[in-house]
């Protein structure tokens, strides 16, 4: 079985770092400047819970595109690979339309992205692929271009496919501890209840513990997850619990003050010091968010059924402005949004 990722930013690196540990075969589609960090070098791949490894660049077969990665390889090889996408959401339709244009009928496309409407973009772009949901739950940060560590716990969830067991076995035996799923629509409309905090991280310019800390970021992280519980239950959407409490039980704790919160979430706030989400990471190295398919995808399925999403909305505008350095306390996010 061949991996070849698409998207090696912390998320895909972390995974194809840890496969290509165990001796999988592992392609790597980089960027430019990745590419240049990791020529003859290593990619040092480490965790919170003390593993580490070195993976030399050679085991990672790095490629520029998905098309010379491909190509690389045998034709024994091409008729058992599996495509990683790891890519922004923005960036999906592209990707996989590059993807399309090499695979075989059949082959297997793996979404592990942010959001909840990428498996339908992908499957738009290629249309011949089997495209299975994923979701990974933890938090992975680029300590340099070279370095990746998983900076919280949790487990890789993967939809129920004819070949997910075998997929799930060479992930487990990586360390990449995976669970599958019959049901990913919950699992990711629950997620992104989670990741609904990305822009506030982002916004409050923190590391992740320091503003979960601050009880006026965690009153707007459960007002945003309140208006996309609302928009669920309009859908029939039950999202999967994926933390000690169940989603709506999480609405009422992330308002408890601090000494209460703490103790009650303890397990969810082991995590690195240095922990920040992805989009915190994507406004300092200007790139675009992906606050269109978080806050976004809240608003447009709460306009589906005739509702508004008006702080999730909010936070759109606010994240669109965002600029480097850029900092605001959880007062002023507060005020910025009523609440």
């Amino acid at each position: 079985m061949n991996f070849i990722i698409v998207g090696s930013g912390a998320i895909g690196s972390y995974i194809g770092g840890r496969l290509a540990a165990a001796g999988q075969l592992v392609s790597l589609v980089a960027r430019p400047y990745q590419l240049e960090a990791l020529q003859g070098k290593a990619l040092r791949v480490t965790d919170l819970d003390g593993f580490a490894a070195d993976v030399p660049s050679d085991q990672l077969h790095l490629a520029l595109d998905f098309q010379t990665a491909y190509a690389k390889l045998s034709p024994a090889a091409r008729a058992n690979t599996i495509a990683l996408l790891c890519v922004k959401g923005g960036a999906t339709s592209r990707s996989a339309a590059e993807i399309a244009a090499c695979i075989d009928a059949g082959t297997i496309i793996i979404s592990l992205q942010n959001g909840v409407e990428n498996v339908a973009r992908i499957q738009a772009a290629a249309p011949q692929a089997q495209v299975l949901a994923g979701m990974v739950p933890y938090n992975v940060v680029m300590k340099t271009s070279s370095h990746v560590h998983r900076a919280t716990p949790g487990m890789v969830q993967l939809e129920s496919s004819a070949h997910s067991n075998e997929i799930a076995a060479r992930f487990n035996a990586a360390g990449i501890k995976i669970g599958i799923a019959k049901d990913m629509k919950n699992v990711q409309w629950g997620k992104l209840l989670l990741n609904l905090n990305n822009p506030i991280n982002a916004l409050s310019n923190l590391p992740l513990l320091d503003e979960l800390l601050d009880r006026n970021f965690r009153v707007v992280w459960a007002t945003l997850q309140q208006e996309a519980l609302s928009a669920m239950t309009c859908e029939g959407i039950v999202p999967v619990q994926l933390v000690a409490a169940s989603p709506k039980a999480m609405t009422r704790i992330l308002r408890l003050p601090n000494f209460i919160f703490t103790r009650l979430t303890a397990k969810m706030l082991r995590m690195d010091a240095a922990a920040r989400s992805s989009m915190w990471d994507d406004v300092q190295r200007g790139r675009i968010t992906e606050i269109d398919d978080l806050c976004g995808a809240v608003v447009r399925l709460a306009a589906k059924h005739g509702k508004a999403a008006p702080v999730n909305a909010k936070m759109c505008e606010l994240v669109a402005s965002l600029q480097k350095g850029d900092t605001w306390t959880g007062q002023q996010l507060r005020r910025a949004l009523a609440i």
